[in-house]
């Protein structure tokens, strides 16, 4: 995780500490010491990250830390009224942006399809400025694997699926038809192609 916000909400969602890099400067020192817990920290210009790793980071704290376990869809969505599939979504941009959203719009659980761009590559992460932290999500591998597994998993659970395309036959989001569902998976495709006809 990078930056203040996104140390914060990892350390939050139970991730843990291993390692930190500060920038120049004291505030990144105090807010490393404060979020990052008891791990050893490395100060660094810029520049020299950028000669270590080949690419600019970031300015601000950079703190690597354990992935916690995936948890299982079944009990992720147990308790949720309204999911997102992400079928597909190969781009980290798009998958921080639909994380984004999905905060702001009370999505209770997130479902990735194994072909998914990872939630916590650092782009992804700072596009959803921090959300995947905040969002509960899973991929569906397995028995559970998109689509087959996962349409299977979600009729058991009583989830309908919407998909969001643009068929002749599409509603808007806020139809009643939707609306009045007291369980909802919407499922958003990839740019290119879009989503399976399955």
């Amino acid at each position: 995780a990078e930056r203040r916000r996104g140390v914060g909400r990892a350390r939050d969602a139970g991730c843990r500490p291993v390692a930190g890099r500060l920038g120049e400067g004291g505030a990144a020192g105090q807010g490393m010491r404060a979020r990052g817990g008891d791990i050893p920290a490395y100060l660094a210009p810029r520049e020299v990250l950028a000669q270590l790793t080949g690419f600019y980071l970031t300015r601000g704290m950079l703190c690597a830390m354990v992935r916690p376990p995936l948890p299982d869809p079944a009990a992720l969505c147990a308790g949720a009224r309204r999911i997102a599939v992400l079928e597909e979504v190969v781009n980290p941009t798009n998958v921080g942006a639909i994380f984004r959203s999905a905060a702001a719009l009370g999505i209770d659980a997130v479902l990735l399809s194994a072909g998914c761009s990872d939630p916590l590559y650092r782009r992804a992460i700072r596009v959803s400025m921090g959300t995947v932290f905040q969002v509960p999500w899973t991929i569906l591998q397995g028995d559970a694997a998109w689509p087959t597994g996962g349409q299977a998993l979600l009729r058991g659970l009583g989830f309908p699926t919407a998909a969001m395309a643009l068929p002749d036959e599409r509603l808007p989001v806020f139809a009643p038809q939707l609306a009045g569902l007291p369980k909802l998976a919407s499922v958003p495709g990839p740019a290119g192609d879009g989503l399976d006809a399955r």
